[in-house]
């Protein structure tokens, strides 16, 4: 994202304000690039070499954040679903264009690691089967597991209600009593859950433990932390 464009779109996009707004930033002495204060919101410029009152741009090659999502809250944009995880950010960036948005969702009682970013290309990169991306769960079940259930989902022969596809082969850890960890290299709609349905057994608790190379760390429910998108 380093080819010049027009200031006011750099900031309008990057939330900064309306196209509006952003003339009024500039007209004001505001933006500076390379110490020198533009008045011209056409001017073309790279992101990373504006400053606003004498500051870098919030990542301007673009967003890419790790989030502890808590449970109740949901990865969605529309507010009549509830407590939204975009609400846990700056509201500056709910502003920008391209949306944030989380890669990949959790269920609203599903806790743990949630990338956001607004790097549609980083999206789609994370998510297609074909990268073989893991996503690690913890899962608490209603009953204790049978051992054959560590093969069966090994297999790729397990096939979902209403779906044609079998899932890809996925690895399950036995952790004891009722505890489990799967790993998986796809997500589809509740997966992990439907998967434990199709042999009868209840997902009581659930948790994203790792996304790709991406772990929560020392990060706690509802805090984010700005992650390399190289990882």
């Amino acid at each position: 994202m380093d080819t010049p464009r027009r200031i006011e779109q750099i900031l309008a996009s990057l939330g900064y304000g309306s196209r509006r707004e952003v003339r009024g930033l500039i007209a004001a002495g505001r933006v500076t690039v390379g110490d020198v204060v533009q008045d011209d919101p056409s001017r073309k410029a790279v992101p990373a070499t504006i400053r606003l009152d004498h500051a870098p741009l919030e990542f301007p090659e673009g967003l890419f954040v790790l989030l502890h999502k808590p449970a109740g809250w949901v990865c969605s944009h529309d507010r009549r679903e509830g407590r939204r995880v975009y609400d846990l950010l700056p509201p500056r960036w709910l502003r920008r264009n391209p949306a944030v948005t989380s890669i990949g969702r959790l269920d609203r009682d599903t806790t743990g690691v949630l990338l956001i970013t607004d790097d549609l290309a980083l999206v789609h990169r994370l998510t297609s089967p074909k990268h073989h991306v893991e996503k690690v769960y913890e899962a608490t079940l209603d009953r204790a597991p049978e051992l054959r259930l560590v093969q069966e989902f090994a297999s790729g022969t397990v096939v979902l209600d209403s779906e044609q596809k079998p899932c890809l082969p996925a690895r399950l850890v036995l952790r004891g009593g009722v505890e489990v960890e799967l790993t998986l290299t796809e997500g589809r709609f509740h997966q992990v859950k439907r998967m434990f349905a199709h042999f009868g057994y209840e997902v009581c608790r659930l948790h994203r433990s790792r996304f790709g190379d991406y772990t929560l760390g020392a990060l706690t429910p509802g805090q984010w932390l700005e992650v390399n998108r190289g990882q």
